[in-house]
């Protein structure tokens, strides 16, 4: 049996949970437009969540319930009401440059998303311990020009890389210069 005051000691940590506080403040004029929010949302996530998870190399099914669940997630956890969070295009080749390699052998798909998750706990440790460290400052010494580069590049990969499926036809290279030469072969 719990005491007064071990009772509101937690009520006074789950009030320090975001989506706690946030539903403690919650008016009921906004759940229709919440709802229809959570509906775009997920209708554009859902797909975009599939396509990047096969651009990393796991099952289309793998982004479908990574969306899901980062979404529910973050409503409970997250700081913000109005902050859109969802896959990220940049991520998904990092990810096929880390798994595909060890999977290539086998080429098992079990074994792509047991990796694939291994690789988020990791990361996840990784920014847990950074941000009890307070080296977010870290990003901003990432000049501009270097950011615009990388996103760039990543772009023209990710369009060289799905133009060929999206006309039809493979390109089997293992560069960019490498599958750009084939797409142009392909159009030919």
């Amino acid at each position: 049996m719990t005491t007064r005051h071990e009772d509101r000691g937690l009520r006074s940590r789950l009030r320090d949970v975001p989506g706690v506080r946030a539903a403690s403040s919650y008016r009921r004029e906004w759940l229709v437009k919440d709802l229809v929010a959570g509906v775009v949302l997920t209708t554009l996530l859902v797909p975009q969540g599939m396509a990047y998870a096969e651009l990393a190399g796991l099952p289309a099914i793998t982004g479908l319930y990574t969306t899901i669940l980062c979404l529910l997630a973050y409503a409970v956890f997250g700081p913000s009401r109005i902050l859109v969070l969802g896959p990220d295009s940049s991520l998904g080749p990092m990810i096929a440059a880390t798994v595909l390699p060890l999977v290539a052998a086998g080429g098992d798909p079990a074994r792509a998303v047991a990796l694939g998750s291994m690789l988020a706990i990791m990361v996840a440790a990784v920014m847990i311990l950074a941000s009890v460290a307070k080296l977010g400052f870290i990003a901003d010494l990432i000049s501009k020009p270097t950011m615009i580069g990388y996103m760039n590049g990543l772009a023209l990969t990710i369009l060289i890389g799905q133009l060929p499926k999206l006309l039809g036809f493979k390109v089997e290279a293992d560069s960019l210069i490498g599958e750009a030469v084939g797409f142009v072969r392909g159009l030919a």
